[in-house]
């Protein structure tokens, strides 16, 4: 498989292990950039294709998100693969043979709590948070937001803090629902989020969003994506 990543600066270069995907780097000058992820969207010699954002910074860049054609969109930033995460839908296909692409770090984030086994194999797919009570500092539209849903779709009540304030994600008792709702909390801060959560999952540098490491509860599973440390670091997985 042959994965391809277009760039437009010669700064952040990437360093891609060996995988067994053959991979290449195409820089190019951001205003042909569109032709040529146009160009790499029929070309058979290519299987996925990365772009290295921001271009240009604004909604420009979100629409050369969606002229990637979405079964070379391995990052899951098309329109499809957005609206099937928000929407809890996995598959692309009624066959359920073709998973949708989630986002990375959200995925990641996903992943290490696999790992550390907070999801219960127990209980069916889809509802294997259920028990769990999640506190995501960050609603960013790259990883807070789509964490948070993911996270309340696998069932789990999840707590979405940011400088606006605090919003619950959940499926509603019992999870009867098919997917989340959102609620907000007036008058929520972060400080009110800590002792019921059993997970909490940072990302927002900077002084006000360090978490209070007095407010944990005992035994919670901590994991900090920002480029900061936001507590002591012995606290931090």
């Amino acid at each position: 498989m042959r994965t391809t990543s277009f760039q437009t600066s010669s700064s952040n270069q990437p360093n891609i292990p060996s995988s067994g995907f053959a991979y290449e780097l195409r820089e190019v000058n951001r205003e042909e950039l569109e032709n040529h992820i146009i160009t790499a969207n029929t070309d058979p010699a290519v299987d996925g294709m990365i772009v290295y954002y921001p271009i240009f910074g604004d909604r420009q860049d979100q629409y050369l998100q969606q002229i990637v054609d979405i079964s070379k969109d391995v990052e899951g930033l098309s329109h499809r693969y957005i609206f099937n995460m928000y929407q809890n839908i996995r598959y692309l296909d009624e066959a359920q043979q073709l998973k949708s692409i989630l986002p990375c770090t959200p995925l990641a984030v996903i992943k290490i709590l696999e790992y550390l086994q907070i999801y219960n194999t127990i209980l069916p797919y889809g509802n294997r948070l259920h028990g769990h009570t999640i506190t995501v500092i960050n609603r960013s539209e790259v990883v807070g937001r789509p964490l948070a849903a993911l996270l309340a779709n696998d069932g789990a009540r999840v707590y979405s803090v940011d400088i606006n304030g605090v919003q619950e994600y959940h499926r509603g008792e019992g999870l009867k629902k098919k997917r989340h709702e959102v609620q907000e909390k007036p008058g929520w801060e972060l400080k009110d989020c800590l002792p019921l959560s059993d997970v909490v999952v940072s990302g927002v540098p900077g002084e006000k969003f360090k978490v209070p490491v007095e407010l944990l509860r005992e035994g919670a599973v901590c994991i900090n994506f920002s480029s900061e440390k936001v507590s002591k670091p012995l606290v931090w997985a």
